[in-house]
């Protein structure tokens, strides 16, 4: 962080709004980048705009030098919730009828795969059959599934891990709130594989044995590159 970084926001906390708004101009797009993960869900753009606008403002009256973090980590957590809580508070999240109608679809395509393969059908084969994207399929198939949190234990493991726990880094993290979003973005940039074997092992809850028949590799396969996928969200989160 630089010194006029660091400067900026003292000048914030102690009550300058030329300081804040000057920092918010400046993550505007983060904010903007946020509410767009909450398309489709009812909710006029413009009013989660402003939502996540408060929610910065709190991240940064509460941002502390000493948690040894950049300032967008921890931004787009506390902005994130912010809008979480507004649409909580508002009522069940709404999905859109074109979701809606996917969800049906990818449930349909799936269940008659099973019954003629007698095996589960990976995101890729459902794609190349419903003619869409991989990440249209994602979406419909998280819409339809009760979301899953970084405390939210992990499988049916018996020690009690929690996806935060898989993911720790040993660095002030009390202090740093790692949520779904960074997360996402991480997993954005793993290839197709990678991508499908967190999906089934953490929003699915497959086994490792389960994930392994379904790609067509082995158990050790599976947990060699889980690990290592692991691993490398650690470092980037860091």
């Amino acid at each position: 962080m630089t010194k006029d970084l660091k400067l900026t926001i003292m000048k914030a906390q102690n009550g300058s709004k030329e300081a804040m708004s000057k920092l918010l101009d400046e993550n505007i797009n983060l904010v903007w980048n946020i509410v767009k993960k909450f398309n489709n869900r009812g909710y006029d753009k413009e009013d989660l705009f402003q939502i996540g606008c408060e929610g910065f403002i709190k991240a940064i009256k509460r941002f502390n030098f000493d948690f040894n973090t950049e300032l967008s980590t921890y931004l787009v957590p506390v902005i994130m919730g912010e809008i979480k809580r507004f649409i909580r508070d508002d009522g069940i999240i709404k999905v859109s009828r074109s979701i809606k109608e996917l969800s049906y679809r990818i449930y349909e395509c799936r269940e008659k795969y099973f019954k003629e393969k007698g095996k589960e059908i990976t995101i890729s084969e459902l794609s190349k059959i419903l003619e869409i994207s991989e990440d249209d399929i994602i979406e419909a198939i998280e819409c339809n599934v009760k979301p899953e949190y970084i405390e939210s234990t992990v499988g049916n493991n018996e020690d009690g891990l929690t996806i935060f726990d898989k993911l720790s880094t040993n660095i002030n993290e009390q202090e740093v709130s790692t949520n779904n979003l960074l997360i996402k973005q991480c997993l954005e940039e793993l290839n197709d594989r990678d991508k499908q074997i967190i999906l089934l092992r953490y929003y699915k809850q497959k086994t490792q044995t389960e994930i392994s028949k379904i790609l067509g590799i082995s158990q050790v396969q599976v947990s060699r590159i889980e690990k290592k996928i692991l691993k490398g969200l650690k470092q980037k989160i860091a």
